[in-house]
């Protein structure tokens, strides 16, 4: 990604950033100043126990932990969630997430060792039929012309004010019937990024639309949006052969290596016009 050369006006507010002086090299060294994104480790406490630790761009924490919780079934609505808490430590940030007791229960029950990191979806998995879970197949009741990604596509960078600065993040945004830009989050990790999302979506309450993501769609991402209801998932990069398989047995309409003027049907092709 090129980044913009803007004026630092404002920039300073922006959260998820940092301005470092670096050493640039174009046939001799010089000084330059200039912005990378903050990488922070983030544990997910539920009801006082330490759940799992995410490396996170720090913003958008809240809808992030009612994101992660609803994609991976710790809740499923969002009021199962009593209270959520950011607090700021010497080593990085604690969410602290107060859960019913019913779904705290079921936590327990199924809690494992986990310890995530950027672009790690399966850590903690200790056997392989643990590895993709059971989602219901979804019901056939959206649409969307794929003619809206001359549209779309190029509207994703107006969700990404740290990867505009920083080339270095990833972004889910939710998209209506029509094309229209609802709203996005960006972090450095696209699981992440896509949780948040899915937190947000959750407390707006959009129904009618679609997700689309700047990465790669993964079977990790296919689960997740199915979990939450999402019926269509568009990628900007490529598709693999479990995201495919998951899709196909979830029902989940997956496209990808999308364009302006054209795209990839890897699934329910039946969603889209």
């Amino acid at each position: 990604m090129n980044k913009p050369n803007k004026d630092n006006t404002n920039m300073l507010n922006t959260v998820g950033v940092k301005s470092l002086t670096l050493l640039q090299y174009n046939g001799s060294f010089s000084e330059k100043t200039d912005w990378v994104a903050e990488e922070v480790p983030v544990v997910l406490v539920y009801n006082g126990i330490a759940h799992v630790v995410m490396m996170t761009t720090p913003k958008d924490l809240d809808i992030f932990a009612l994101g992660f919780s609803l994609a991976e079934g710790i809740i499923t609505k969002p009021n199962e969630i009593y209270g959520i808490d950011v607090l700021f430590v010497e080593n990085g940030i604690e969410i602290h997430i107060e859960l019913a007791s019913r779904c705290f229960i079921a936590l327990k029950e199924k809690r494992r060792a986990m310890a995530g990191r950027t672009g790690c979806g399966v850590c903690g998995i200790e056997q392989l039929n643990q590895v993709v879970r059971h989602v219901a197949p979804l019901t056939f009741t959206q649409t969307f012309n794929l003619n809206h990604l001359r549209s779309a596509i190029p509207q994703l960078r107006h969700m990404q004010a740290v990867g505009n600065l920083t080339g270095c993040t990833h972004v889910a945004a939710w998209f209506s019937q029509e094309g229209g830009l609802l709203g996005g989050c960006e972090d450095i990790g696209r699981h992440v990024a896509l949780d948040k999302l899915l937190g947000l979506r959750a407390k707006q309450k959009w129904q009618q639309g679609v997700v689309m993501i700047s990465s790669r769609a993964s079977y990790e991402m296919v689960q997740k949006a199915a979990m939450c209801g999402v019926e269509i998932l568009i990628a900007v990069s490529a598709a693999t052969s479990l995201a495919v398989e998951v899709a196909q047995t979830c029902n989940l309409t997956l496209v990808g290596f999308s364009k302006p003027t054209h795209a990839i049907v890897y699934s329910c092709p039946q969603r889209l016009r």
